[in-house]
C-alpha cells in the first residue's frame, strides 16, 4: 500500500524546491507525476514557484470545493497510469480534500507527497495541515534557520516591512506589501512583544 506523506516547514525552508526535485527524479526514470496546487495560493498562478527561480506549471489547479479523488480518477482514466502525486501549499486545502488525498494513496495505491505550512503567523493551525497531522502515514519536517542562526519553527508576517500579529489567516506572500519571515520561537516572541508595545502606545 502506498502512503500519504506530509512534509512541512517554516516559510522559505525549500518546500517547493523539494517538490520540483522529487518530480524531476521520478520523470528522469520515465515515471509520471501529477502536481496539484490550490487556487487559494495565487502566488505564481497555476505554477509552482521556487525561491531558486525554478517554476513549473501544475497539472491540476484546484478550488477548495473540488473533489480531488474524482478529478485524479478521471485524469488517470483519460491519460493513463500515475506513479506519484505531489501537492504544493497543501495547508490551503480543506479537511475533506485531505481525506480524498488519503483515499488516493490507500485505494489507488499511489504515493501522495504533500508540502505545506503547519501553522500560520499567529501560531494557529491550517485546516489542511491539521488533518494531515492526523492522517499522514509519514510526517517530515523540512528545516530552515532564523536570522539569529537558530532553527526556525514559526512564520512571521510583515506588512510594509513591519511585523504584524493580527489579521486574516490567509494573505499571500508578495501581495499587498505582505511578506513572510521564518523565525525561531524566541525571535517570534520578541517581535510580538515589540508589536504589542507599539499598539499600547497608540491607545
Amino acid at each position: 500500500m502506498s502512503k500519504l506523506y506530509f512534509r512541512y516547514g517554516a516559510m522559505n525552508c525549500g518546500k517547493s524546491t523539494n517538490l520540483l526535485q522529487v518530480a524531476y527524479n521520478y520523470e528522469e526514470r520515465g515515471m509520471r507525476v501529477i502536481i496539484i496546487k490550490p487556487k487559494t495560493d495565487t502566488k505564481g498562478g497555476n505554477k509552482v514557484v521556487s525561491r531558486l527561480g525554478v517554476t513549473r506549471e501544475v497539472d491540476l489547479y484546484l478550488d477548495y470545493y473540488e473533489d480531488i479523488y474524482e478529478i485524479v480518477d478521471k485524469w488517470i482514466k483519460d491519460k493513463g497510469k500515475v506513479d506519484c502525486i505531489l501537492v504544493d501549499e497543501v495547508q490551503f486545502f480543506k479537511r475533506d480534500q485531505i481525506d480524498q488525498l488519503f483515499s488516493i494513496a490507500v485505494k489507488m495505491d499511489i504515493p501522495v507527497i504533500c508540502y505545506g505550512l503547519r501553522t500560520d503567523f499567529q501560531m494557529k493551525g491550517f485546516e489542511g495541515s491539521e488533518r494531515l497531522l492526523l492522517l499522514a502515514h509519514s510526517i517530515e519536517e523540512l528545516k530552515t534557520i532564523c536570522k539569529c542562526g537558530k532553527k526556525a519553527l514559526l512564520n512571521g508576517r510583515k506588512i510594509n516591512g513591519q511585523f504584524v500579529f493580527e489579521g486574516k489567516q490567509i494573505a499571500i506572500d508578495k501581495e499587498d506589501n505582505i511578506e513572510y519571515e521564518s523565525l525561531c520561537p524566541k525571535c517570534y516572541f520578541n517581535h510580538k512583544e515589540e508589536y504589542e508595545a507599539k499598539k499600547s502606545q497608540k491607545r
